[in-house]
């Protein structure tokens, strides 16, 4: 944790309340239990006040709404404040992060965090107890915030645990409002599909939102669309309430995931906050604080805090508690397979057949792989067949996919999740902004990028996704050249830690030959990530490619030499990635080029533009890529329109050096 630069108060000062755990197990909440969490919300409220007004910001109304629903499952859940991420714990999802003057309250009373430091540097830049709920604070499970996404995440937990065999159970907090975002609804069918018994997400239903109240902003019928989707429904019509509350989150009997949905009151416990929608994000003043804290017949200590806040400095964390996710690889990179020379399939399939081998050589430890309704065509269908219980199908489904799969990668367990390159980064961008936010484990494999995706026309043409990419700081992006680099690359992502992204097209490709007509990518090779490989060497020109390009790229070397132009290639497969170890041995050329089935402005030629500028190397260069978005046609002719065919592209290239 982090500390304070002045000498911290004793947490003698700050009494943590003992509750006794009783993890859900009686059937009615014993009256000591219940008496200790009065005890903790009434002072919660004052904490959630005072934080958020020595910040001068935050969102006091949905925290304090909150209180009872956080203070029963932080409390009563199979949890331990001195050991927050131990093996079979539950797990309590807050999705509605802004909560976090709340959630930090409780859990410091509890004794998970030091409460001072959580009040002391709230919001402060440099402090864990951000505005909304980061997961490097011990009990708190994935950093939220993004709303919609919470549910998700959720089921990637609860199916990851399960597969583990873990009899633990998953909770969700949420609002009423956040379930207006349309994942939701992605989510609960997955939890029902699934029979997911081990998760029950409690809905803190205040009536109300920043704009107003949500009946008039967007009506949502909790209940019928939850039971129309499997799910069972408990009511709490006073939410605030603990042994009714109690009752609902124990829930009764039966299959399938449990809804429970509890009425409570905006800014519950302070006259002039309750039920009014501006303090869900608004802070009270000074004199405000000092008259709610009045009310609530608590101590106002804001002169104090508010000194200990100036001089506030962050220091580095006293452990790693809950900081990393567990390393999430495979111990056995399996028997890798040499595709022939003359071996004429499609990278896709390279990648299915290696996913395949590793579950194989990984008995126990085989991973989990996520789909959206394409199986057949992302060659996942074999791992389905041969492993059903860790093979999840999430329909069309695809933000809900990314972030259950995210989640999923944070139990240890290595997760795959493949689809088509539009839906796989394009569609689902901010659901993988999170995921790096989250520094999750995930394993994405993008089939059919680039024009040569071809007839089914534009809006399925993958030709953004570097841009994309090279905005999340945490995943690490590869376009291998055919199927024994795919093979190597699926080997290599699965037995190393980090998330993962993997582009290929959706034609078959040729093995790539060295001078000889033997496999490039034979059996001493093994995948090094950023790596550039030199396919063909020469002296005049270097044409840097990566994917299926490579093939097209040797043809253009050879319709060069015709003209007496001498061309090296390279297959830059990890173009997000270039050292400067490339970038010096591109100095010695006239002219270098980049050659890509990408956006040129954003992809390859992009990198390899800072790359040089960054390095002062004064060599030329020429961007060959996809200009502006394709039609619906074969991919040979699609390239043609382009000016991407190999002829095309040494003729310009020939021209260029002419010019020079």
């Amino acid at each position: 944790m982090r500390g304070s630069s002045c000498t911290p108060r004793t947490r003698e000062t700050i009494p943590v309340t003992q509750i006794r755990r009783t993890l859900f197990e009686p059937a009615a909440l014993p009256a000591d239990v219940r008496d200790g969490l009065r005890s903790l919300c009434a002072q919660a409220r004052g904490d959630i006040l005072t934080m958020t007004t020595l910040a001068g910001c935050g969102h006091p109304g949905g925290s304090m709404s909150s209180l009872e629903i956080l203070s029963l499952l932080y409390s009563q859940a199979r949890l331990d404040p001195s050991r927050p991420t131990a093996s079979g714990r539950d797990r309590v999802i807050v999705s509605n992060g802004h909560i976090s003057p709340g959630v930090y309250s409780v859990l410091g009373r509890l004794g998970f965090l030091d409460l001072e430091e959580a009040l002391v540097s709230f919001r402060l830049a440099g402090s864990e107890f951000e505005g909304h709920v980061e997961r490097s604070v011990p009990g708190l499970e994935i950093t939220t915030g993004n709303l919609g996404q919470g549910l998700s995440a959720a089921c990637g937990f609860a199916v990851a645990d399960r597969s583990l065999g873990l009899d633990n159970h998953v909770w969700v907090v949420t609002g009423d409002g956040e379930q207006q975002k349309g994942q939701n609804c992605e989510a609960r069918r997955f939890a029902a599909r699934y029979g997911l018994d081990n998760l029950t997400v409690i809905v803190d239903c205040n009536g109300l939102q920043i704009s107003g109240s949500t009946s008039s902003i967007m009506p949502v019928d909790l209940e019928r669309e939850y039971l129309s989707s499997g799910w069972r429904v408990e009511k709490v019509d006073e939410g605030h309430d603990l042994e009714a509350l109690y009752r609902a989150i124990r829930g009764g009997s039966g299959p399938g995931p449990t809804l429970v949905i509890a009425r409570t009151v905006m800014g519950k416990g302070v006259s002039f906050m309750e039920n009014v929608a501006d303090y869900h994000g608004k802070a009270l003043t000074p004199d405000q604080l000092a008259s709610a804290l009045g009310e609530l017949g608590l101590e106002n200590r804001l002169d104090e805090l508010r000194e200990r806040r100036r001089s506030w400095k962050p220091m580095p964390p006293a452990d790693g508690r809950g900081s990393q996710p567990p390393s999430q690889i495979l111990e056995h990179y399996g028997e890798a397979r040499i595709y022939p020379a003359d071996h004429k399939g499609d990278d896709r399939g390279a990648f299915g057949s290696a996913l395949l081998d590793l579950a194989r050589s990984n008995p126990g430890r085989e991973p989990l792989v996520f789909d959206c309704d394409l199986a057949g065509s992302v060659r996942t269908s074999d791992f389905g067949e041969r492993y059903p219980g860790l093979f999840f199908q999430c329909g069309v489904q695809e933000h809900h996919a990314v972030s259950a799969a995210g989640a999923a990668s944070l139990t240890g367990r290595v997760v795959f999740f493949a689809g088509f390159g539009v839906f796989a980064i394009d569609e689902t961008f901010n659901q993988h902004r999170l995921n790096d936010i989250n520094m999750t484990g995930l394993k994405v494999v993008a089939t059919h990028c680039g024009l040569d995706v071809g007839e089914d026309g534009k809006t399925h043409h993958c030709i953004n996704y570097l841009g994309l990419l090279r905005t999340l700081r945490h995943y690490s992006t590869i376009v291998p050249a055919d199927p024994n680099q795919t093979d190597r690359v699926i080997r290599h992502i699965a037995t190393h830690p980090g998330n993962y992204f993997v582009a290929m097209g959706r034609s078959k490709t040729r093995v790539i030959q060295d001078e000889e007509g033997q496999p490039f990518y034979g059996e001493s090779y093994r995948f090094s990530y950023g790596q550039a490989d030199l396919l063909r060497t020469g002296r005049d020109v270097a044409v840097l490619t990566m994917g299926l390009m490579c093939q097209r790229a040797i043809e253009v070397r050879d319709a060069l030499s015709e003209r007496g132009i001498s061309a090296a290639v390279f297959n830059i497969s990890c173009p997000l990635s270039i050292g400067t170890e490339l970038v010096d041995r591109l100095r010695d050329f006239r002219l270098v080029a980049t050659y890509e089935d990408h956006d040129r402005g954003s992809g390859l030629g992009a990198s390899l533009s800072v790359a040089m500028a960054e390095a002062v190397t004064g060599v030329p260069l020429a961007r060959y890529g996809v200009r502006e978005y394709g039609f619906s046609g074969p991919p040979e002719e699609l390239y043609r329109m382009q000016g991407l065919l190999p002829e095309q592209v040494a003729r310009a290239l020939a021209e260029r050096l002419k010019a020079l």
